[in-house]
């Protein structure tokens, strides 16, 4: 696939995950501070060719993005992942289970970051508390 293609998929691909809901800097405007180049090469890998990919729906990767970045208490990427993870019509529900899913392998302190996180980025979206009215239409 040549460059334009991918540089297309990526900013389409990357509208659905963070054009909306919570406001946040993506990654991306860190790693362009210190290298344009690399920045724009790990960005059409990650959300041109790997999000992209149709294997798994956005939905799926972006909860397993989310129980993955909650597992390693990484809160700061979590934030930018679950935001998107409800972007792209993740079921609040769906995710509340999955960070308590992660009790027996990560811990309860990675649950609660996870929760905290979570019910964050709810909050500044309007959808806190979880109700009927925020899970996605069957």
């Amino acid at each position: 696939m040549d460059e334009d293609a991918i540089r297309n998929r990526t900013q389409e691909t990357a509208k659905k995950l963070f054009g909306k809901g919570a406001k946040m800097d993506p990654p991306y405007l860190t790693w362009k501070a210190f290298d344009r180049d690399l920045a724009n090469d790990f960005s059409m890998f990650i959300t041109g060719n790997l999000y992209s990919r149709t294997v798994l729906t956005l939905p799926e990767r972006q909860m397993a993005a989310c129980a993955i970045l909650g597992a390693i208490r990484a809160t700061d990427e979590l934030k930018l992942h679950v935001n998107a993870a409800l972007n792209v019509g993740c079921d609040p529900r769906k995710l509340t289970e999955i960070f308590f899913q992660m009790a027996p392998y990560a811990g309860m302190p990675a649950v609660n970051e996870a929760l905290n996180v979570f019910r964050e980025v709810l909050k500044e979206r309007g959808e806190w508390p979880i109700s009927d009215k925020t899970a996605p239409a069957p």
